[in-house]
């Protein structure tokens, strides 16, 4: 029992020293109303620059000068956040707020594109490689704000999680499961008793059930959709046989049942970090691609306008 006990504490030390996985996420209803808050907000600032594209039309202007160099102003500071991120010049928590204002500025910058391309489709070839290019930056953009939320918002994964650091864990919970399933096994043999049947249940379900979990890094499709079946059927079959056995292998199912649902968040954490990190290699590419492009534009641009003038 004192041995049971002395692998508990250094396993609930293991997670406290570690990098947190789980907890209480942030409250349904305080992030509802802050996406609430940050799309009304979204939404009045694009519209608020679409009366004012409007008014300057009215006033005998070309509309395309103003959203055109909107559309510069705001792809630079976009730009200037990946050189920032790429340099490692911020600190964590002006990276934070950075990222705040990248994903609401992209946001509006999507009002000054469909201003600059006045509500309808292209008609060369260029237009259509700088409409595509917008198009795709966006998309990539929404994709990688959605997975950053889902991180967030449905496991309660620690932002400080790496791709590198989850093997690691995952090999320490499947030792910490396996030394507890052992560890009577190893007492009883010493003097000479038959194993409890107790110890031999939780046994049976570690082998038949809990190994192959814990080892390597499993469903990912179910991941990939949100489903937490998988999972259920797992803490389902601990749950089932908790009531069955004494109150210190109640205690030790217990420890098992919560290194269970960690390792569960750690492969949810692979597979959506593995998407973001491969959402990266399209969007960060394509962002460049579009700034070049969108210089060239204006260089063109402005060449005519000085050439007819």
């Amino acid at each position: 029992m004192a041995g049971w006990k002395g692998v508990a504490v250094r396993t609930a030390g293991r997670r406290a020293s570690g990098f947190a996985i789980g907890g209480r996420g942030p409250d349904a209803a305080a992030l509802l109303a802050r996406r609430s808050l940050t799309v009304a907000l979204v939404v009045a600032v694009s519209a608020g620059f679409l009366w004012l594209v409007w008014i300057y039309a009215n006033g005998l202007r070309d509309p395309r000068y103003l959203d055109g160099w909107v559309l510069a102003g705001g792809m630079g500071l976009q730009i200037a956040f990946h050189v920032l991120i790429k340099k490692q010049r911020l600190t964590p928590k002006s990276s934070a707020r950075w990222k705040k204002f990248h994903i609401f500025n992209g946001y509006i910058l999507i009002a000054a594109f469909v201003s600059h391309c006045n509500f309808t489709l292209p008609d060369t070839a260029f237009e259509w490689a700088l409409w595509i290019g917008f198009v795709l930056v966006t998309a990539s953009g929404i994709l990688g704000t959605y997975l950053a939320w889902a991180l967030r918002a449905k496991h309660g994964i620690d932002e400080r999680m790496t791709l590198e650091r989850i093997p690691a864990r995952r090999s320490e919970i499947a030792r910490e499961v396996d030394d507890l399933v052992a560890m009577t096994f190893q007492s009883t043999a010493a003097a000479g008793l038959p194993a409890p049947p107790h110890d031999a249940w939780i046994a049976d379900l570690y082998s038949d059930h809990l190994q192959g979990f814990l080892e390597r890094p499993r469903n990912s499709s179910a991941h990939l959709i949100g489903s937490q079946r998988p999972l259920k059927r797992l803490t389902d079959d601990i749950d089932k046989l908790t009531p069955y056995v004494d109150q210190r292998n109640q205690e030790k199912l217990a420890a098992i049942r919560k290194l269970v649902v960690e390792k569960d968040r750690l492969d949810f954490a692979r597979v959506y970090l593995g998407l973001t990190t491969g959402w990266l290699f399209v969007h960060v590419p394509v962002t460049y691609s579009l700034f070049v492009l969108s210089v060239l534009h204006g260089i063109v641009v402005y060449s005519f306008t000085s050439g007819s003038g």
